[in-house]
């Protein structure tokens, strides 16, 4: 029978799992060989028990091969244990190799997320940057919102050009309040407009994230880059609809910001889609009346009102009107605004009457809570002399544009006396002393009309050619050339851009 060597215990300690591994194979092999010698051993001895006739001789074979049974039972254990080990060994090196590989996913994901915070930093500094541009532009996108309905008399250059009535209508101009964006249009107490009527409507502002991604896709819609603020907002409203639902605000928000990019590029279709499905998300989500319905409403309106749909444009306007009074009070500047596109739409209708009425009351407004020197005043004045002048109230609209003058002239350089006159002041003195030329005879007032050139405002350079154009209707040559003059020499002095504003 063969004898099994087992390794010293100390020697045990220092081996590695390779060398366990390979020992406990060895003392398998040994412990099988083993076994199998002790069970021939064991059935020859029962053997033998048959053939012995004495009990005694029977007797001691038979203790022996109880003997033999038990080192087979012990061997048996001992081919398990073995067995066990090498379970156990398989097992370590499975954990060790998943180990291995999670080991390797923790540094690549640690990778992975060093990337994506260096992303989100260049981001968030573009975004500032891109923030910083809107700011600068504010002043000089001022002066877009009305200029739309003034092109008529901006290009107007004599009367002639007037013959057969064939007039073109004039464009709505574009209002989105602040309930939807805080535009910075000079009326810094109306920009806290948006949490006051949404607390008064049980709470929804549009979020910062949102305010952000807006002002980014404003930036690259003014540079015609549609390719970049197109997808920009559908993967916004994806992710929206995804993590929100589609009935959400932040996705008719979101709508309407697209809407309103389709539309500059003039895809009507698309646009009023989008528009219809925001007003039925907002109506349901937040009621008829809350402040973010009227500015979808308006946008709608708006919308309309550029494809020269007036009469579908104008019960649109007036349901937002009704909620923007029955929110922020009838005498609240948004208000104001929202009466400048209602009177707009009517204007563009031949209802003049309903226009006066309509500019009157926001001149009022303006007047009132933002001061006589707030630039929608100038503006709202130069829409109602518009009107004034589509009917034939020449006096009426000339009264208008002077006062705008003045206003701005006194401004700039205080009350007005004999040293200190207006533009259009200059302008009919010149109109009655026809025949000394300017530059070649002492004028002298001259240093006076150069003084009054340096007024210059999108406002004022506006208002400079209606007047302009005005003085020529009524045959004042030299008058209407005077303002035009000056005009010219104001727009040289102002860089205008293009932004629009949008909800």
């Amino acid at each position: 029978m063969s004898t099994m060597v087992y390794p010293r215990e100390e020697k045990l300690e220092k081996l590695t799992q390779e060398e366990i591994i390979s020992n406990t194979k060895l003392v398998i092999q040994g412990l099988e060989a083993l076994k199998s010698e002790h069970n021939s051993i064991l059935h020859s001895l029962l053997e033998t028990i048959k053939c012995l006739k004495k009990d005694e001789e029977a007797n001691l074979v038979h203790e022996k091969s109880n003997l033999l049974r038990k080192s087979v039972e012990m061997i048996e254990l001992g081919l398990g244990e073995a067995q066990v080990m090498m379970a156990l060994s398989n097992h370590l090196n499975a954990v060790e190799s998943e180990k291995q590989k999670l080991r390797a996913q923790v540094r690549r994901l640690c990778q992975e997320n060093q990337w994506l915070r260096d992303e989100l930093a260049n981001t968030q500094q573009k975004l500032q940057k891109s923030e910083q541009s809107v700011a600068q532009l504010e002043e000089e996108k001022k002066h877009l919102e009305f200029m739309n309905q003034l092109k008529k008399y901006d290009d107007d250059v004599s009367p002639s050009e007037e013959k057969d009535g064939d007039q073109p209508k004039d464009s709505l101009d574009d209002l989105f309040p602040n309930d939807e964006e805080e535009h910075g249009q000079g009326m810094q107490h109306q920009h806290n407009s948006a949490a006051v009527a949404a607390a008064q409507q049980g709470g929804y502002e549009i979020p910062a994230r949102l305010r952000t991604l807006h002002n980014l896709v404003i930036q690259y819609a003014s540079q015609g880059r549609y390719e970049v603020a197109v997808p920009l907002c559908k993967q916004a409203l994806e992710d929206l609809e995804k993590t929100s639902g589609h009935d959400h605000p932040d996705v008719a928000t979101m709508l309407n910001i697209l809407a309103l990019v389709y539309r500059d590029q003039n895809k009507y279709k698309e646009a009023a889609h989008l528009l219809n499905d925001a007003l039925s998300i907002r109506e349901k989500t937040l009621g008829k009346d809350h402040p973010a319905v009227a500015a979808t409403l308006n946008n709608l309106a708006v919308l309309y009102g550029k494809r020269g749909k007036y009469k579908e444009a104008e019960p649109l306007c007036k349901r937002a009107l009704e909620i923007r009074e029955k929110v922020l009070g009838k005498d609240h500047p948004d208000v104001a605004k929202q009466l400048n596109n209602l009177a707009l739409l009517c204007q563009n209708q031949g209802k003049y009457e309903e226009v006066e009425y309509y500019y009157c009351r926001a001149l009022e407004i303006y007047e009132c809570r933002l001061g006589p020197d707030d630039p929608n005043v100038a503006k709202t004045k130069n829409n109602l002399a518009s009107c004034f002048l589509k009917q034939g109230k020449y006096k009426e609209a000339e009264i208008l544009y002077k006062e705008i003058l003045t206003r701005a002239h006194e401004k700039e350089f205080g009350s007005v006396d004999a040293e200190n006159k207006p533009i259009w002041m200059h302008a009919e003195e010149r109109e009655e002393s026809k025949g000394k030329h300017r530059d070649n005879t002492p004028y002298g007032e001259y240093g006076g009309w150069y003084k009054a050139c340096k007024v210059n405002s999108p406002t004022v350079n506006t208002t400079l050619r209606n007047l302009g154009a005005l003085y020529r209707r009524q045959g004042k040559m030299e008058a209407a050339e005077t303002l035009e003059e000056c005009a010219t020499r104001s727009r040289k002095q102002v860089s205008y851009g293009i932004l629009q504003n949008i909800a």
